[in-house]
C-alpha cells in the first residue's frame, strides 16, 4: 500500500511538472521571421532599415493584409516585436 501511495504521488509530480510545458512551444522568432519574410523577398530588405515599434507595426500589418504575407496574427506579433527590439530606432520626440 505504501509503495502504491508513492508510486502515485511520483506520478503526481510528473504531471504538474509538464502540464505549463504543453502547448507553450518557445517560438524562434528570427527564424519565424526569416522563413516568412524570405518567402516573399530577402530578409536584408527589412533588416537594413531602422525603424520605432509603431513604424515595425504597420510595415508587418502591410505586408499581411496589403501583400498578403503568409502569416497569422500570433506570428505577425511575434515578427513585429523581433523587428523592434532587434532593428529598431527611437521614436521621435
Amino acid at each position: 500500500m505504501r509503495t502504491l501511495f508513492t508510486c502515485m504521488i511520483g506520478i503526481a509530480f510528473l504531471i504538474v511538472s509538464v502540464i505549463p510545458a504543453i502547448g507553450q512551444e518557445k517560438v524562434d522568432a528570427k527564424a519565424l521571421f526569416e522563413a516568412k519574410c524570405n518567402a516573399c523577398h530577402k530578409a536584408d530588405k527589412a533588416t537594413s532599415k531602422k525603424k520605432t515599434p509603431k513604424e515595425w507595426q504597420a510595415t508587418v500589418t502591410r505586408m499581411k493584409e496589403v501583400r498578403k504575407a503568409p502569416v497569422n496574427d500570433e506570428e505577425a506579433a511575434i515578427i513585429t516585436k523581433y523587428l523592434g527590439e532587434n532593428y529598431g530606432k527611437e521614436a521621435k520626440k
